[in-house]
């Protein structure tokens, strides 16, 4: 099965099994540009992520996910940031798999980046880890290749923090005036240039299980909930001047990759707190 998107400013492809070139290139040609943008100077070491994500294969990781965004400048089109959601073969397995986030570009709008990220195969919707995880940067200069083939096994390594999160937001209970003040600082994350009171949707919205196996109080469940909610929209919305609209998904990657881990921190602190 394949899950495709061309609309708002992201194209991307989501699928069950491992993506091919002609998969990804049709959404996303910068993964395979054949040189940096004419921007770069000559210190930039162009090396393309078509060839860095072939090397990640032979190491066991593969492509289950690629977008890249949409420039108004066509001629940054071929070179704009893009990402890659692969998982490594040892960990495809269970509800959720891990996957490794994969970010680059050829215009100079981001160096190589690796961020840890959880996919739920009950709903297609990737999430994204917060700062207990590592998030590694590798600039366009030196062994790039190596660079990034040991940050993701470095990445991978620190899943077992992820999975320890995990397990103890599904042991705690969260009571319905817990769940709502998670799901004010959730629309304050997604809605942070609105006034609380304003926010276009209701904090029961940002609750709503959109699956029965989402309908428990703990605090997995209801982080969840609230992550899926706020990043693929459908939800019918109302704006100050009482405007109805509905909610768009969020598609841009570094917006989405804000709020993802922004989500994830708030469900760790949480965690925390009521754990003292």
């Amino acid at each position: 099965m394949q899950l495709a998107s061309r609309f708002g400013n992201v194209c991307s492809i989501r699928t069950h099994v491992p993506l091919s070139d002609e998969q990804i290139r049709a959404v996303a040609p910068s993964i395979f540009a054949e040189g940096a943008h004419e921007s770069r100077s000559a210190r930039y070491t162009y090396i393309p992520t078509i060839e860095v994500l072939g090397a990640l294969r032979k190491e066991g990781f593969k492509p289950f996910m690629a977008c890249q965004t949409r420039v108004r400048n066509e001629s940054k089109r071929e070179h704009t940031k893009h990402m890659i959601r692969l998982r490594h073969a040892a960990q495809i397995d269970g509800a959720e798999a891990h996957e490794i986030i994969l970010l680059n570009s050829h215009d100079g709008t981001s160096s190589y980046q690796m961020l840890a990220g959880m996919f739920r195969f009950v709903c297609s919707n990737g999430l994204v880890c917060g700062h207990t995880m590592h998030d590694i940067r590798i600039r366009h200069n030196g062994d790039v290749v190596g660079d990034v083939i040991e940050g993701a096994f470095t990445v991978l390594d620190g899943f077992t923090a992820a999975e320890e999160q995990r397990e103890k937001m599904q042991l705690m209970t969260v009571n319905r005036g817990e769940q709502a003040a998670f799901a004010r600082a959730a629309l304050a994350l997604k809605y942070e240039d609105i006034e609380p009171g304003l926010f276009p949707i209701s904090e029961a919205q940002v609750l709503m299980p959109r699956r029965f196996e989402d309908r428990r109080d703990d605090l997995w469940s209801v982080f969840n909930r609230a992550q899926e909610n706020l990043t693929k929209g459908g939800l019918r919305a109302r704006s100050a001047n009482g405007r109805v609209s509905t909610t768009r998904p969020l598609n841009g990657i570094d917006q989405n990759i804000k709020l993802n881990r922004a989500l994830w921190i708030l469900a760790e602190e949480m965690q925390r707190l009521k754990a003292a």
